[in-house]
């Protein structure tokens, strides 16, 4: 996840969500993910404190500054390139489940009040954002 000031996602050409200041959120569920791996991680990201408070110290959570989230389905980072050149993915759930698990992980972020968009599941699609800080953390379930 980012922390950024602005994101959209688009498939050709076509804005399908866009936020203002908030986190992009990329999301690859992977083998053995299930639906409470997914409300774990939304319980847990939506109370990060890493945002600003008023003395510059990242202390705010999503909640805490009313910040959006876009949520991206990129099952690349599942990569394994461990050998070869090219990457494999097989770490990854099968599409199904990856897709079962992206929206219910969406809709959990979203049952915390937290504003939300997404991209389109499978879909090629370009991602624009600020990053702000910037602010890049990484979770694994």
């Amino acid at each position: 996840m980012q922390r950024v000031s602005e994101a959209r996602v688009s498939v050709s050409g076509a804005v399908l969500g866009e936020i203002g200041p908030g986190l992009l959120i990329l999301v690859c569920a992977m083998q053995g993910d299930s639906e409470e791996t997914a409300d774990r991680l939304a319980a847990k990201i939506v109370k990060l404190r890493i945002f600003k408070d008023d003395d510059a110290k990242m202390n705010r959570s999503l909640l805490d500054v009313g910040g959006a989230a876009l949520i991206v389905s990129q099952f690349t980072l599942a990569a394994d390139v461990s050998r070869g050149n090219r990457p494999g993915f097989s770490a990854a759930a099968p599409p199904g489940a990856g897709e079962a698990l992206y929206h219910r992980f969406a809709a959990a972020i979203q049952g915390h009040g937290v504003a939300l968009a997404t991209g389109r599941f499978g879909a090629d699609m370009q991602v624009a954002l600020v990053n702000d800080g910037p602010v890049t953390i990484w979770l694994e379930s």
